[in-house]
């Protein structure tokens, strides 16, 4: 099957990923929550499109070069969620914050909040910010109760911040075993739910992860999610989170298996180039869509090695499938990707907002 297309390159079933937006969307409303999807994994403006006219309030972006990327979409607001810093990137941010309703900056810790006043200062610009939380992943954001009310109070310091609400990435939740994300949710939501007590009711509450985003929809005080992933799945949430069905999943890497230098062991033409150097828990860059006891367990820039019980059924020239660890950085490795629809080829996407990392 799509012998004539060239490979590597990536195929996007696009009734799967409209099922996908819809289901998180469905969720969403079902329970008053906002449904904010970070663009990162996607970076697409069709996908974008999709979000919006499913009932996407906004969009989440982490660069200003994605947020730029993304306003041919249609988008009216978007939270950037990521520390700003540069004053050179004033006139870009002036820029955006004029082309959207509604331009939502984070702000990570008090030395950031004091780099970011002078950045929007510079840009004269007074904006809302959401605060970041650590809740576990040990990134960004303010570390316990004291830290976060320390934050809080130098937030609103700054003449050019407006705090508007509190924000975490549970991503720590990617290691739980087997799908077992409540507690990581239960955790998350009381953490917020407590802080924005102590520092103002009134606060909203952004959590953001897409292997916890259907747990704390249902959960008390949320106001919106940011979940990413969730609109393709990828390796670590249909196989090891088993938080959705291995027929959920939307991308997939095509590939041609180029060699068998010994037995166990085949290559195929994608590698690092193609599914990032991101791994399973179990140290897997993927896993053969088809399901057979096929893996590939290592990549140099141009190969994936190919092992497993049933590898030395593969044949040179072989068309294989192959669902990626981690799907959003797979995306951003490509220029476009090749969309289908009931195993046809359907058209071309371009990743618009490829390598947008400034």
């Amino acid at each position: 099957m799509f012998e004539y297309l060239p490979t590597p390159t990536l195929l996007l079933d696009q009734d799967r990923t409209t099922r996908n937006i819809r289901q998180m969307q469905a969720v969403c409303d079902a329970h008053d929550v906002e449904l904010w999807p970070h663009m990162k994994t996607h970076k697409m403006l069709e996908v974008a499109r999709l979000q919006l006219e499913a009932g996407a309030k906004g969009l989440v972006c982490a660069k200003l070069g994605e947020a730029e990327a993304m306003l041919p979409s249609s988008v009216r607001r978007i939270f950037i969620a990521y520390s700003l810093v540069d004053p050179l990137q004033a006139p870009r941010l002036r820029h955006l914050a004029a082309s959207l309703d509604e331009l939502i900056l984070a702000c990570t810790s008090e030395a950031h909040a004091e780099a970011l006043e002078t950045l929007l200062a510079t840009a004269d610009l007074k904006l809302p910010v959401l605060m970041a939380v650590d809740t576990g992943q040990h990134r960004e954001g303010a570390r316990g109760l004291e830290g976060a009310m320390r934050l809080a109070a130098c937030i609103q310091r700054q003449p050019h911040l407006e705090l508007h609400g509190l924000y975490t990435h549970e991503g720590h939740a990617y290691g739980t075993a087997n799908g077992n994300t409540q507690e990581v949710a239960a955790t998350t939501h009381k953490q917020l739910l407590t802080l924005r007590d102590r520092l103002d009711s009134t606060l909203s509450i952004w959590p953001g992860c897409s292997v916890t985003a259907k747990e704390l929809a249902t959960m008390p005080g949320v106001t919106a999610l940011r979940p990413g992933a969730y609109v393709f799945g990828d390796l670590s949430l249909a196989a090891t989170q088993n938080i959705m069905q291995w027929d959920d999943v939307a991308v997939t890497i095509l590939a041609t298996v180029v060699d068998r230098p010994e037995p166990g062991l085949a290559l195929i033409d994608a590698g690092s180039k193609t599914f990032s150097g991101d791994k399973t828990a179990a140290g897997l860059s993927g896993s053969f869509y088809d399901q057979r006891a096929i893996h590939i367990t290592r990549c140099s820039e141009e190969h994936g090695f190919a092992t497993g019980p049933q590898v030395d059924e593969l044949r040179i020239g072989e068309r294989v499938r192959v669902v990626p660890a981690h799907i959003c950085p797979a995306v951003n490795l490509a220029d476009e990707v090749t969309v289908i629809c009931n195993d046809q080829v359907v058209d071309t996407w371009r990743v618009a907002a490829r390598g947008k990392v400034q």
